[in-house]
């Protein structure tokens, strides 16, 4: 299968799970990702994030295929908006 293929059929939930298993290392039934999975898996991140990642947050892959890293104080006000934005009444 091409990586293109790959990439169109993979769903929001399967990339969310592919991030999950990444970062900690296991599949969600609690099975160790083996080296080659680790590997395979991180790449597909990578790649779907460098075509679809809109709004990159610290230390992602943008659209434009370039990391994307945000200072402290960027990630800051961005919590600070997303924590307002959460308490504030709608009118």
């Amino acid at each position: 299968m091409e990586i293109d293929d790959l990439l169109s059929a993979m769903t929001p939930e399967v990339y969310r799970r592919l991030v999950t298993a990444v970062e900690l290392g296991k599949w969600a039934d609690g099975v160790p990702l083996t080296e080659s999975q680790k590997s395979s898996s991180l790449q597909l991140v990578m790649i779907w994030q460098s075509r679809h990642n809109e709004d990159p947050e610290h230390m992602s892959i943008g659209m434009n295929g370039e990391i994307s890293l945000k200072s402290k104080q960027a990630l800051k006000a961005l919590f600070n908006d997303t924590h307002l934005a959460t308490i504030r009444p709608q009118d």
